[in-house]
C-alpha cells in the first residue's frame, strides 16, 4: 500500500494473497483506493472501473497516465455530485435522489438549489435573479417564484418534503 500523487495504491500479488484477503484489506480502507496494482489479471467480486486497474508488467509512462487520468476522473466525479441534508444532487445525470428515490432537475434548478446551499442564508429575489438568470435590476418578472414552485412540487410529490426550501421575509434558503 501507498500513495502516488494523492492517489492510495494497493500493489497485489495474487500468489500470496487469496480473493478474499484482498476484498478484506481494500474494505478496511477509510477512502476506498482508486488503482489496484496487480500482478496478475484475476477476477475480484468486488466493483472497479477498468481505470481503477493497472496490470503489471507497465511502463512508467503508462502509469503516470493511468494515475493523472484517474485523477482528473475523480475530481470530475466529485464536483459532479454534491450532498445538500439527506439528498444527493447527481449534476452529470441531473438527478435529485434520497435514499432510493430521485427525481429529474433541470440544470435551472441545480443552479438554484447550489447557490441556496452555498450561501448558507436567505436569499432575495433579486439577488436570485441576478445569480441564476442574469436579469438586471428592476427587472419584473415571477420566474423565481414559478422555478421555485415547481421544484417544491416535485420535491413533495417524491419525498413528502415540504421544507427543502423555505422562504422568510430574507428571502429564500435550503
Amino acid at each position: 500500500e501507498s500513495t502516488v500523487l494523492g492517489v492510495k495504491c494497493i500493489l497485489v500479488d495474487s500468489e500470496i494473497c487469496n480473493d478474499q484477503e484482498i476484498i478484506l484489506s481494500i474494505n478496511n480502507f477509510k477512502n476506498k483506493p482508486i488503482i489496484l496494482l496487480e500482478k496478475h489479471n484475476i477476477s475480484y467480486p468486488v466493483k472497479f472501473s477498468v481505470s481503477d486497474i493497472i496490470i503489471f508488467p507497465v511502463n512508467l509512462i503508462e502509469f503516470s497516465n493511468k494515475i493523472s487520468n484517474t485523477i482528473v476522473s475523480k475530481k470530475f466525479n466529485q464536483n459532479s455530485s454534491i450532498k445538500i441534508k439527506e439528498y444527493i444532487i447527481n449534476k452529470n445525470e441531473r438527478r435529485l435522489s434520497k435514499g432510493n428515490f430521485s427525481i429529474t432537475v433541470t440544470e435551472r434548478e441545480i443552479e438554484l438549489i447550489e447557490l441556496l446551499f452555498n450561501e448558507q442564508k436567505p436569499l432575495s429575489r433579486k439577488f436570485i435573479l441576478k445569480k441564476v438568470w442574469n436579469y438586471a435590476e428592476g427587472v419584473d418578472t415571477h420566474t423565481i417564484e414559478t422555478h421555485i414552485y415547481r421544484l417544491r412540487k416535485k420535491i413533495l410529490d417524491r419525498f413528502q418534503d415540504e421544507n427543502f426550501i423555505t422562504n422568510s421575509k430574507s428571502g429564500y434558503s435550503i
